[in-house]
C-alpha cells in the first residue's frame, strides 16, 4: 500500500510531521494512530500497525507529537494538555482533507491521549489501547522520568503531572465509545492490572485482548501483526464501513496515490497492487507500468489457456512458464509488437509442442490484441469529495 507524508500546523503555530499510510482501493474508514511516547511515528510497532490496518482498509495516520521526531517544538509544552490538543489537530487537519478519522489507536502514553481526546471528537465512532497505563503513577518512574523497557525517558513535568492529577477513571467512565484494551500479560512496563482498572471503569460496549508474549514495545514483528488484525476485525463491527471487497461494476480500477508523479493504487478483480512509471520518465519505478500490465495479461492468458488444453488431452505437462515483451516499431498501422516465449516442462513430444504453440494463438487475450478492439466514450464526471 501507498506512504506519503502529511504535515500539518498544529493550533500551536508549531508544524507537525507525519506519514500516512493510504489502503490500496476501497478505503474502510480512517484512523489515528498515537505512538508509544518513548518511540515516534517510525516506530517497528506504529509502522507495522499503520500499515497492517491499510491492508485490511482502514487508512491511518501515525504522526510525530509537539517536540518528537520530524515534528517542530518542544516535547514538554508550556501548558498542560498539549500531546491530547495535538491528537485534536490531527483530526481536523484529517477532516479538511476529507479523511475524518472514525478510529483512534493509542499504544503505551498514545493509549492514554487517546483516551482523552476521543471525548472531543465526535468523528470518532471507536477507541483501541495497547498497552496503555491507567495512571503514569502506575509507570516505574523517577521523577518526570518513566522507564520504557530499561531505559528512561523524560515525558515532561507539565505532562506527568497532568497525567498524576486527571481523574481517569471518570474520563474513562464517560468516553461513550467502544473500547478495546489490548496488553501483554507480561508487560514489565505497564502492568496488566492497568488494563483491569480501565477495563472496569469502562462502560459497554467493550473488549480485552491479551497480547500472550508480547514486550512493550511490540518489538516482533508478528506481535504487532496480531494486534493490528484484531483491531482491524473489532473496528468493523462499529465503523459502519464497506466490505473490503465490495462488489464493483468494473473489472479494475486506478486511483492516484499522491505519492510521485505517476504512482497508482489499482485494482483488478480482488487483487490490490501498484502501477507507476520508472524513474526515467518521471516515475518511482514502484510499480507495473501500464505496458508491464498489458504483457502480464497475454502471459496469463497463454497460461492458463495452455494448462486447461493439457489437461483436456492428458497430457504430462508439469509446469509452464509464459514470458511476454511489448515493443513499438512504429511501421504501419500497427506500430505495437508482442513477443512470446513459453517454457514447458514434462515429457512432452515435438509434435505435442508444436500443438501447444498454436492453442497459444488461440488465447482469448491473443485474440483481443490481434483483432483490436471496440471502446465506448470515457464518462469524465466530478466527484463529489472533490469539490
Amino acid at each position: 500500500m501507498p506512504t506519503r507524508p502529511f504535515e500539518f500546523t498544529a493550533r500551536s503555530g508549531l508544524r507537525l510531521a507525519g506519514r500516512l499510510e493510504v489502503p490500496a482501493v476501497n478505503v474502510r474508514g480512517w484512523a489515528i494512530f498515537a505512538h508509544c511516547f518513548a518511540c515516534g511515528k517510525d516506530s517497528h510497532a506504529a509502522v507495522r500497525i499503520g500499515r497492517r490496518l491499510a491492508d485490511a482498509g482502514i487508512g491511518v495516520l501515525r504522526f510525530d507529537f509537539t517536540g518528537l521526531g520530524g515534528s517542530e517544538g518542544d516535547f514538554e509544552p508550556a501548558e498542560k494538555g498539549r500531546d491530547v490538543a495535538d491528537l485534536l489537530d490531527a483530526a481536523a487537519a484529517m477532516a479538511v482533507q476529507g479523511m475524518a478519522p472514525s478510529l483512534l489507536v493509542g499504544h503505551s502514553l498514545g493509549g492514554s491521549a487517546a483516551l482523552a481526546a476521543a471525548g472531543s471528537l465526535p468523528m470518532v465512532a471507536a477507541v483501541a489501547t495497547i498497552g496503555a497505563p491507567f495512571d503514569i503513577s502506575r509507570m516505574s518512574a523517577d521523577g518526570d522520568a518513566v522507564s520504557i523497557e530499561d531505559k528512561a525517558f523524560t515525558v515532561g513535568r507539565h505532562l506527568a503531572e497532568e497525567l498524576r492529577l486527571q481523574d481517569q477513571g471518570r474520563r474513562i467512565a464517560e468516553l461513550g465509545r467502544p473500547l478495546l484494551l489490548l496488553h501483554s500479560p507480561t508487560d514489565r512496563v505497564v502492568p496488566v492490572a492497568s488494563a483491569t482498572r480501565i477495563y472496569l471503569s469502562a462502560q459497554n460496549p467493550k473488549s480485552f485482548i491479551a497480547l500472550d508474549g508480547a514486550d512493550h514495545l511490540l518489538t516482533r514483528e508478528k506481535d504487532a501483526e496480531f494486534a493490528a488484525d484484531m483491531i482491524a476485525t473489532w473496528a468493523g463491527r462499529y465503523l459502519r464501513m464497506a466490505p473490503a471487497d465490495a462488489a464493483s461494476p468494473y473489472d479494475a480500477e486506478a486511483s492516484e496515490t499522491g505519492v510521485g508523479k505517476f504512482q497508482l493504487a489499482m485494482r483488478a478483480g480482488k487483487a490490490h497492487f501498484l502501477a507507476d512509471e520508472p524513474a526515467e520518465v518521471g516515475g518511482m519505478g514502484s510499480g507495473a507500468t501500464p505496458y508491464n500490465l498489458l504483457s502480464a495479461a497475454l502471459a496469463a492468458c497463454t497460461t492458463m489457456t495452455l494448462r486447461l488444453y493439457a489437461a483436456r488431452k492428458n497430457w504430462p505437462v508439469r509446469h509452464i512458464h509464459t514470458f511476454v515483451k511489448h515493443h513499438k516499431t512504429g511501421q504501419g498501422d500497427r506500430p505495437d509488437t508482442f513477443s512470446r516465449r513459453i517454457e514447458v516442462t514434462g515429457e512432452v513430444d515435438a509434435a505435442q509442442l508444436e500443438e501447444l504453440q498454436q492453442v497459444a494463438e488461440r488465447c482469448p487475450v491473443h485474440r483481443t490484441l490481434e483483432a483490436g478492439s471496440q471502446f465506448n466514450l470515457p464518462e469524465v464526471e466530478l466527484s463529489p469529495e472533490q469539490d
